[in-house]
């Protein structure tokens, strides 16, 4: 019989054998995992605690020819609330609750106090902690929310989450909308400058690494393989924002008083073929207003009518097939080629008349009979002419979206016809767009020299210019010199005798073509309810500095030629720039006078841009700043006085008084994000002078005109 404290002894042992190899058996656990297992556990725990971020660069800005800003990228917030967190306590909640439901239908009044507050105790009761407020809200709007009770005690305390980002904003809305663009990586669609120069614009974003801390958050760790995001360039567009309001309201204002369903207009500088303003509106048939959505002026190729009797007056004058004192007969205004009749709107004096009246009076049989007499056994010869002139070319724009002209040739047996010839030598069965028509009549404002419509001039980071557009020629010479001397003529006659005259009581000589076109209806045929007006040309006549087109899409109101349409919107765009650009004047002489009469600039600016205002404007300056990067003006009595002015490194500016360029560009050196409210010049900022500037921190500018 074993004795008891035998019997404790052999379980103590048992106990402590099993413990023992337990123990070894843990032992021999961790020093496998120390040797074998460690890098690949070390590696998972550094994946979790250690996480690189994308740091996106700041898109560029597309701004005016002057520097106003067209299209920037500004913060916005996706708000959310912690409704159930738990350091917000129930009687805070129940007694604050409805104020902070009145706060939330003001600042975002899509729905009423009423359905927030059933929202807020809905979520409250639901235990929801990521409670969506609003998607996508502003910088402005997510100032009003920290203040609002339970929310202004802020991140933890209050449940309040924003979730920043950003999106593009165009200060001048609807101002030049389609020609600015947009541009959506989702849907693959790109338009405009925007979508144009993408790559250009986009920067490219940087990396960051940053591991988890206690609280969930993420900070930022010192890593010497993290990349910087390179901001985007930014694009100096040709566009001049005062010409193009002037475009849009004038275009707009005569689209409604004629009922019209579209139109545009297009104003490009004859040197460079820079587009100083494009306008397209089309009638929004749900609200009856006139928006841009399409962009008519380079997407759509329609009959020209009678704008094309140019490029044939052209042909037959290259090929000396008429003289324009050459007189003709065209009877009572009406011609049968083949079972089709030509018709004039009206008889002309008796049917006798001039090639130069012929165009004047914009005849089209008279334009038709000249063509059919001089290429009926030689058809070919006309349509190549036309091509030789670039009449069949796309202008290869930057912008994409542009259509391809049709003008069919003899070959084309298909769809060439016996009566093609004189239709076509006024305009009809062929089709281009309004930019394309515009390039050919600048063509001829320039001597014959055709050159590539542009919408930038530049291409900046910062104030240092990456790439500068020169002018780009598509034909060296569309035609003979004599031949565009003579087109000329022509075409001043059109407004000092012909369908223009009109516009002939302007201060300054304009020369162009009135255009009036049927719009065909498929299969159907034309009718003569629904016409093109147009006019194209340029100004001053005598020394062509911008030419322009108009085109207005199906007038209803009782007028359809282009002569009433067209012209009146053609000659306000003129009279605007014609006032604003003194340099542009025909026999114009600027008188010094011995005392300076032009004013101080206001605020703060940048020297280079001072010296070259009051460079062009003939101005005396102190030359002694060029050392000094801002400076201030006063206006002396024979000169401009201009004086210093600095900054301190690190420390946020007083940029009152400055203009928005000037302003964002100095605080964005400083690594400041600027967001801009209204237009002119600053007169408050969000962040006071004087204070330490912190990377990154949001400044709210508001100016005034």
């Amino acid at each position: 019989m074993i004795s008891p404290k035998t019997d404790i002894l052999w379980r103590v042992y048992l106990v402590y054998s099993v413990m023992l190899i337990f123990g070894i058996a843990i032992i021999g656990r961790i020093i496998y995992i120390q040797t074998s297992l460690k890098a690949e556990l070390l590696a998972k725990a550094e994946q979790q605690e250690i996480k690189v971020f994308g740091i996106e660069a700041m898109r560029g800005n597309i701004l005016s020819s002057d520097g106003s800003l067209l299209a920037t990228t500004v913060p916005v917030f996706e708000v959310r609330m912690d409704v159930d967190s738990e350091l917000i306590d129930d009687q805070t909640f129940n007694s604050k609750v409805d104020s902070l439901a009145e706060g939330l239908a003001k600042i975002f009044p899509s729905k009423s106090k009423r359905e927030y507050l059933a929202d807020l105790r809905k979520e409250r009761l639901d235990g929801n902690r990521y409670w969506l407020i609003k998607n996508r809200a502003t910088y402005a709007e997510v100032k009003s929310l920290r203040k609002l009770p339970i929310l202004n005690k802020g991140k933890y305390s209050g449940g309040l989450i924003l979730i920043p980002g950003s999106k593009r904003e165009k200060p001048f809305k609807e101002l030049a909308n389609r020609t600015i663009g947009y541009e959506n990586n989702r849907e693959n669609i790109f338009v405009g400058i925007e979508g144009a120069y993408h790559e250009v614009l986009k920067g490219t974003d940087g990396k960051q690494v940053k591991r988890r801390i206690n609280n969930g958050d993420w900070k930022p760790l010192f890593d010497e393989n993290a990349v910087e995001p390179i901001n985007g360039h930014d694009i100096i567009s040709t566009i001049d924002v005062n010409i193009q309001d002037v475009a849009e309201n004038a275009l707009r204002q005569n689209l409604t008083e004629n009922e019209a369903e579209q139109g545009c207009a297009i104003l490009m500088e004859v040197s460079t073929g820079q587009i100083v303003a494009i306008s397209n509106l089309s009638i929004d048939k749900k609200t009856g207003a006139y928006r841009e959505s399409y962009n008519y002026a380079i997407a759509e190729s329609v009959e020209p009518g009678s704008t094309f009797k140019l490029a044939s007056m052209m042909v037959l004058l290259e090929d000396n097939k008429i003289r324009l004192r050459d007189t003709m007969n065209i009877g009572n205004g009406q011609m049968m080629y083949y079972s089709r009749t030509m018709k004039d709107v009206y008889p002309i004096r008796n049917g006798r008349i001039t090639v130069r009246e012929a165009f004047e009076k914009s005849s089209n049989v008279a334009i038709s009979k000249l063509v059919w007499n001089a290429y009926k056994d030689n058809p070919s010869h006309f349509i190549e002419r036309l091509y030789a002139m670039n009449l069949n070319q796309v202008a290869g724009l930057d912008i994409p979206g542009e259509r391809k002209p049709y003008i069919k040739h003899p070959s084309d047996k298909q769809h060439w016809y016996g009566t093609s010839l004189p239709w076509m030598s006024i305009g009809y069965e062929i089709t281009i767009t309004p930019m394309q028509m515009l390039t050919f009549y600048n063509a001829v404002a320039n001597g014959g020299v055709m050159v590539k419509p542009q919408f930038v001039k530049e291409i900046r980071q910062g104030n240092i210019i990456i790439k500068k557009f020169e002018p780009i020629i598509l034909n060296e010479r569309i035609a003979s010199q004599n031949t565009i001397d003579l087109a000329k003529e022509l075409m001043e006659g059109v407004v000092e005798h012909g369908t223009a005259k009109f516009l002939s009581k302007s201060p300054f000589k304009i020369a162009g073509k009135t255009g009036t076109a049927q719009i065909a209806a498929g299969n159907k045929g034309y009718n003569k309810t629904n016409y093109n007006a147009s006019f194209a040309g340029y100004f001053p006549a005598g020394n062509p500095k911008y030419s322009c087109i108009v085109v207005v899409s199906n007038p209803s109101a009782g007028k359809i030629y282009g002569g009433a349409v067209a012209a009146p919107v053609f000659k306000e765009i003129a009279d605007k720039v014609y006032a604003t650009r003194p340099d542009i004047h025909d026999g114009t002489i600027v008188e010094k006078s011995d005392t300076l009469s032009i004013p101080a600039v206001k605020g703060k600016c940048f020297q280079k841009d001072i010296y070259a205002l009051y460079g062009r404007l003939g101005v005396s300056v102190n030359q002694n700043m060029k050392g000094n990067t801002w400076i201030e003006t006063e206006a002396k009595k024979y000169s401009m006085q201009l004086k210093p002015t600095e900054f301190q490194t690190g420390i946020v500016p007083d940029v009152m008084g400055m203009n928005a360029k000037d302003a964002v560009f100095m605080l964005e050196n400083m690594g400041m994000k600027t967001l801009i409210v209204g237009k002119g010049r600053v007169i408050t900022q969000s962040v006071a002078p004087g204070e330490i500037v912190q990377d990154g921190q949001i400044i709210e500018l508001t100016l005034l005109m």
